[in-house]
C-alpha cells in the first residue's frame, strides 16, 4: 500500500483569496511600510524638512558618531556603492552631512552626520513616537508593545541565520 501524500489540484479560489489576504503577512508589512512612508514624508516638511525622501531613512540610521565610509554605508544599507555614492552627493548637498577625506586612505572619505541631519534625526524618532502613541489609540499600549517586541524578537532570530539584514539592524 502506498502511504506517499498525494497533492490534488484544486482550482484557483478568488472567493477564499479574498478572504484571507487581508491578513497575509507580505500584504500587511507592506502596507505598514508604505504608511510609515507617507506619515514621515507628509510631516518631515510641516517640521522644516521639506526635501528629505523617507527612503533615505535607512541610509542616516546606518551612520556612525565616528564617522563611516562610503563602501560600509553601502553594505549596511544593502545597495550598491555607487547608488549610495549618489544618495550621498543628494545629503551632502541639502545640508545633511559632510564628507572628510579618509586620514588612511585618500581615495575614500568618511561621511559625518551635521548638526541640521541630527535635527532631522530627531524630527524622524519625533514622527515614529506620534505613530506609535496612534496606533497605541487604536490597539492599547500592550499590543503594540508586543507587536514590536515580537518583530524585534523575530529579526534577530533571522538574523542568526542571514547575518545582518540591510537597512536598519536590531541591535542586541
Amino acid at each position: 500500500m502506498n502511504t506517499e501524500a498525494v497533492a490534488v489540484e484544486k482550482p484557483f479560489d478568488f472567493q477564499f483569496f479574498y478572504k484571507v489576504r487581508e491578513r497575509t503577512l507580505g500584504r500587511v508589512m507592506s502596507k505598514m511600510k508604505r504608511f510609515l512612508g507617507r506619515y514621515v514624508e507628509q510631516r518631515l516638511p510641516e517640521l522644516g524638512f521639506p526635501d528629505f525622501k523617507a527612503s533615505y531613512i535607512a541610509f542616516l540610521a546606518n551612520l556612525e558618531e565616528d564617522g563611516i565610509t562610503n563602501n560600509e554605508l553601502a553594505r549596511r544599507a544593502g545597495v550598491t556603492k555607487q547608488a549610495m555614492s549618489k544618495v550621498v552627493k543628494l545629503l551632502e548637498d541639502d545640508g545633511y552631512i559632510y564628507t572628510v577625506k579618509n586620514e588612511r586612505d585618500s581615495r575614500s572619505s568618511q561621511i559625518f552626520i551635521n548638526e541640521r541631519g541630527k535635527q532631522l534625526m530627531v524630527a524622524v524618532f519625533n514622527c515614529m513616537e506620534e505613530i506609535r502613541e496612534k496606533f497605541q489609540a487604536i490597539a492599547g499600549r500592550e499590543r503594540v508593545e508586543q507587536m514590536i517586541d515580537t518583530m524585534v524578537m523575530l529579526v534577530r532570530e533571522i538574523e542568526k541565520d542571514t547575518g545582518p539584514l540591510s537597512g536598519i539592524h536590531c541591535v542586541q
